[in-house]
């Protein structure tokens, strides 16, 4: 037998999944994503104009939520005002669901401008089969309901030269994030806690005939622990016959990010008649710490210490056209992203040929290379005081990965690729000191992601499980249950006379 069976296991459990914040094609945070996790919108807390016609934001700015993409575009704000933006989503098949009431305001004045949020959420998670329901039992309200809590904060100046200059602080105190729980096969408890922090400075430049450039420097840190619980079935006794008994065991787990990013912007009109054209250069720089052994099929066994660094580039180009009553416009982003992880042994480890790998030395090292690609267009019709919109957005994964194990002194290749469709659509009315809008949007490609595989529970595999010393290493396809998240979000916008 293998001297470490928990150093073997594919690449796939060593996901770079960013449940972190989903953003727009043209955001300054890029998210990594090696899985179609059905995560909903959690982290969907801020008002948005653009929300309804796929989240265009090249060539087409975004009053409402541009202020908290880059907190120097609170110094184009016209007056200020105070928001509440309730959002509601819900995924297929009982997934998940939450709640967020955000509330806030924004000011400008005397050169001077700033503002900030709170909100609250309540997030409900998949439910699963802990202990307490394992004999028909109801689950705990800890398990399934979960009360997140975030603040955002931005400050900033005008200077002569229409040039504004500001930073922001955004706090994220996660008791669940949406989605973990459909990344470990077999869990029946997941406990989660943790936080996250996100600090902006922004910068824009405005010049006569309506052009304007942005650059922005951000760090973000992500930190949640995870205590995943699990019910093995050992084998007490075999005489007269086997007999088996439940027994739980937890298993500690950390995802810990560090992201430092540089996002920069331009944007012009082509000619006379209403259109634009903007360009977006993005680039992160990813440590992860701490990354979960994620397993998609259970696996009774230790994870592994796993590390390692990313860096990802968004390149994009936009065009929007407004005229009275009609504004059009569409994004393409390409999404070039590098990664590498591994894993370290806890001890010195002997390989197949008779060498010794020391112990910190790496063992499993896996190479993804994405090639990533998105797509967004909408358009508002306005009719009196009510505008209608709709949109659609697109995402196209495309990644490879070739992982070494060090151990066995073997490789492997793997190729994924899925799509991610996002229609979406709006009405809004402004009434005299009031602004009013509804956005919706419903995104399918995504659900619960899993390996292929093909044997069963044989006689001789019960025996190596109840002995705790299975060694199962999948190199199958992934595969997915398919789930629709929908979402919808109201936003009441008054200003501050």
């Amino acid at each position: 037998m293998h001297p470490v069976p928990s150093l073997v296991r594919p690449a796939l459990t060593f996901v770079l999944l960013a449940l972190t914040p989903p953003t727009t094609a043209a955001a300054q945070f890029i998210a990594l994503k090696t899985l179609p996790v059905a995560s909903g919108d959690q982290f969907l807390i801020f008002p948005s104009e653009n929300l309804g016609m796929g989240n265009v934001s090249i060539a087409l700015d975004d009053a409402l939520l541009d202020p908290f993409v880059n907190p120097a575009k609170t110094s184009r704000i016209s007056q200020p005002y105070v928001f509440a933006t309730p959002t509601f989503y819900s995924i297929s098949n009982n997934a998940g669901n939450a709640q967020t009431l955000p509330a806030g305001a924004l000011f400008n004045s005397r050169g001077w401008f700033g503002g900030g949020s709170v909100a609250l959420q309540q997030l409900e998670r998949q439910a699963l089969s802990g202990p307490n329901t394992f004999w028909g039992g109801q689950n705990l309200l800890s398990e399934r309901s979960a009360t997140n809590k975030y603040a955002y904060l931005n400050f900033g100046r005008l200077f002569p030269g229409a040039i504004a200059l500001a930073g922001s602080a955004f706090y994220a105190d996660l008791k669940a994030v949406d989605g973990v729980e459909h990344l470990y096969a077999g869990a029946v408890g997941i406990d989660q806690w943790g936080s996250m922090a996100d600090f902006r400075v922004g910068l824009t430049k405005e010049w006569s005939g309506n052009r304007a450039a942005e650059a922005v420097i951000l760090h973000n840190r992500f930190d949640m622990d995870h205590d995943v619980e699990y019910l093995d079935w050992v084998l007490v006794d075999s005489v007269p016959w086997p007999e088996w008994e439940p027994r739980s065991r937890t298993q500690h787990g950390r995802d810990v990010t560090r992201t430092w990013g540089l996002h920069l912007g331009y944007v012009q009109p082509i000619g006379t008649s209403g259109w634009r054209v903007g360009g977006i250069l993005t680039a992160n720089l990813k440590s992860h710490p701490k990354i979960p052994s994620y397993v998609l099929e259970y696996i009774p066994e230790e994870p592994p210490k796993d590390p390692g660094n990313s860096s990802a580039f968004d390149i994009g180009v936009g065009f929007s056209r407004t005229t009275e009553h009609t504004t059009f416009a569409f994004d393409l982003v390409y999404q070039p992203a590098f990664s590498d992880t591994w894993a370290e042994a806890d001890s010195a480890t002997a390989t197949v040929r008779g060498d010794t790998i020391p112990a910190g030395g790496k063992i499993l090292e896996n190479t993804f290379r994405f090639g990533n690609a998105f797509l967004g267009l909408g358009v508002t019709q306005r009719v009196g005081m009510a505008s209608l919109q709709l949109g659609l957005q697109v995402r196209a994964y495309d990644y490879h990965l070739d992982q070494w194990d060090n151990v066995e002194e073997t490789s492997r290749r793997q190729d994924e690729q899925w799509m991610e469709w996002a229609p979406s659509w709006g009405v809004s009315f402004r009434f005299t000191g009031l602004e009013l809008r509804y956005q919706g949007r419903v995104t399918t490609g995504t659900g619960r992601p899993g390996v292929a595989s093909d044997w069963a529970w044989a006689e001789d595999r019960l025996d190596a499980a109840a002995a705790g010393d299975i060694v199962w290493a999948p190199d199958a396809p992934l595969t997915l249950q398919d789930a629709t998240v929908m979402t919808h979000q109201i936003s009441v916008s008054v200003p501050i006379k």
